[in-house]
């Protein structure tokens, strides 16, 4: 999509070019009708009034009466069509950016800033539809009007229109210095209200945090300071544009009254009609209109052009990770066989600090392998790397002999399930929750899953049981709940490769036995990784891979491991003695 905000906008256009062409017509005629009102007037005086011909009255005042209808009429269709492609195209930019958004990896929100994405899809696409669906009809029907009303300028009168468009550079010249002001004061109120949208969502999700230690007022104080900070830019911006309005009017009407006076020594002298002067005062206030109408939509196309901006910087954003031109399947049926080889990669925002350090690792269908160490080992990283949210730098994953950087990333993610430490629920029910891994499964499926995941029976408690809507980030639940629904979604993916994050460790004692056992059902016949913080979680595994500053210093079973007496069994210490 073109990055030019003039550009951009045509391209958005395009698939519309039916509705496109009936408003341009229905704005050249509503124009031209304007324009024919003035020569009616014209008509009225200097034949009806000054002819004294009632007949000629009667038939110029039907003509107008025509003209006026035929205006109405353009005028409706003019509204109705552009009004329809500012909204058809403000959804159109919405999905667009949203779509894009969802292709690009957790690496981007984590550089940026959600309020701000907030702030792009909502105020920014409403900048666009105010242009799209108002200010640039008005601003086209303005600039017809003004040509045309030049036009009919010089056919009245040669002498007075020159000595009209002698006045025009100063007409011109606010509207361009302003004009440029004004577009970059409407970005900085733009980027002003994007932060204080990312303000709210940071304090609002983290409300318990902030009530806890008592910061209400702290954070009253700051969000105040960036209200008043945009309400200062927007103040610059309205006045800047209050100016231009007032500038442009004070020159143009200034420039009729003196027009009023050497067209009225022109009619006293006989050298032009009644008619011809009302015609030209006509046509002039129609030009004069225009420009001051043209200088007051100026700043909002300013304003939209750099909303249009923004949304073009996030469209323009190529994905890191991309499905290669000709993809390789997987094979099926999966088995789950999970290959690290010389694995070495660095985070963006950690260049000098390898993650991972020629990092090899084979995991055999159906087993179930820890992996543990002290934070910042790179546990973490090999799971985003398995989940191809990063690619390495130099080495190769593979699962089932396809190399991920040669596979489609969906595929690939379908593959894999997914139970984090902080469980993710959504604010929608218990089944669209459950469901959210598989959105084309039955009930039955959702509710069998559920029971294997031991949550069915605090489901069947629940207001309206699977139909209970779970409010945002699931608050209604506890956190040993939220887990199982968690894993009732892992369960309902049912696929191949399972990886948990330490799914019980901040549960109390008989949350985590629930959690634990339903965990045991869904590892089955699974190859599993698991990110272990609490050793006594990982006992049981086939085998435990001990990680350090990237690499893999221990493997073995529990009890191989603290025989030898290394890191593992230095962590167990502190642990199990504490």
């Amino acid at each position: 999509m073109p990055t030019h905000p003039a550009r951009a906008l045509l391209h958005l256009l395009a698939p519309y070019r039916q509705r496109v062409i009936i408003a341009a017509i229905a704005l050249v005629l509503a124009a031209g009708a304007m324009l024919a009102v003035g020569q009616g007037l014209r008509t009225v005086i200097d034949k009806g009034f000054s002819a004294g011909d009632p007949a000629w009255l009667d038939r110029s005042l039907a003509a107008m009466f025509g003209v006026i209808v035929l205006l109405a009429v353009a005028t409706y269709l003019r509204f109705y069509n552009v009004s329809w492609l500012g909204e058809r195209v403000t959804a159109d930019i919405r999905r667009r950016v949203f779509d894009h958004l969802l292709s690009l990896p957790p690496a981007w929100f984590e550089a940026g800033r959600t309020g701000e994405v907030i702030s792009r899809l909502t105020s920014d696409t409403t900048q666009i539809e105010n242009v799209v669906g108002s200010s640039l009809s008005i601003a086209l029907r303005n600039a017809l009007l003004l040509v045309g009303g030049l036009v009919m300028l010089f056919t009245t009168s040669i002498k007075l229109t020159l000595l009209t468009l002698a006045g025009v550079p100063l007409v011109v010249t606010p509207i361009v210095v302003f004009g440029r002001k004004v577009r970059r004061l409407a970005r900085e109120s733009q980027d002003r209200v994007a932060e204080l949208g990312n303000r709210i969502d940071e304090t609002i999700h983290e409300i318990r945090i902030v009530q806890a230690y008592g910061h209400e007022d702290a954070d009253r104080q700051d969000f105040g300071r960036r209200v008043e900070d945009s309400f200062a830019t927007a103040r610059q911006r309205v006045a800047s544009r209050a100016k231009l309005v007032a500038a442009v009017l004070l020159l143009v009407f200034g420039a009729i009254a003196f027009i009023l006076w050497v067209g009225g020594h022109d009619v006293l002298a006989g050298r032009l009609s009644a008619g011809e002067l009302s015609a030209f005062v006509f046509y002039a206030a129609i030009v004069a209109g225009s420009i001051g109408a043209l200088s007051e939509v100026w700043g909002e196309l300013q304003r939209a052009a750099g909303a249009t901006e923004r949304l073009m910087e996030i469209l323009a954003t190529a994905p890191a990770i991309q499905a290669p031109a000709n993809p390789r399947p997987f094979p099926m049926p999966a088995r789950g066989a999970i290959a690290i080889d010389g694995v070495r990669f660095h985070y963006p925002s950690r260049p000098d600090t390898p993650a991972l350090d020629n990092f090899s690792l084979a995991v055999q269908p159906g087993e179930t392998v820890a992996l543990v160490g002290p934070s910042g080992s790179g546990k973490s990283t090999v799971f985003q790397l398995l989940l191809r949210f990063y690619d390495p730098e130099t080495g190769q994953l593979a699962i089932d002999g396809v190399p991920l950087a040669e596979a489609d990333p969906l595929a690939l993610r379908r593959h894999i399930a997914l139970v984090s430490q902080e469980a993710v629920i959504f604010a929608a029910s218990v089944a669209d929750n459950v469901r959210y891994a598989r959105p084309e499964a039955s009930f039955d499926e959702v509710q069998a899953a559920c029971r294997a995941a031991f949550a069915d029976e605090f489901i069947a408690g629940l207001p309206q049981g699977y139909d209970t809507d779970l409010g945002e980030r699931g608050v209604r639940l506890s956190g040993g709940q939220r887990q199982r629904i968690a894993i009732a979604r892992a369960i309902l993916a049912n696929r191949p490769v399972l990886l948990l994050d330490e799914a019980t460790s901040a549960l109390d004692a008989e949350s985590e036995r629930m959690v634990q056992q339903a965990l045991d059902g869904l590892m089955r016949q699974r190859t599993t990784v698991v990110i272990a913080h609490r050793l006594a979680t990982v006992q049981k595994a086939d085998r435990i891979v001990v990680m350090d500053g990237g690499r893999i210093v221990q493997q073995g079973s529990h009890a191989d491991l603290i025989a030898a007496d290394g890191l593992y069994a230095r962590l167990a210490r502190l642990q199990f003695v504490a």
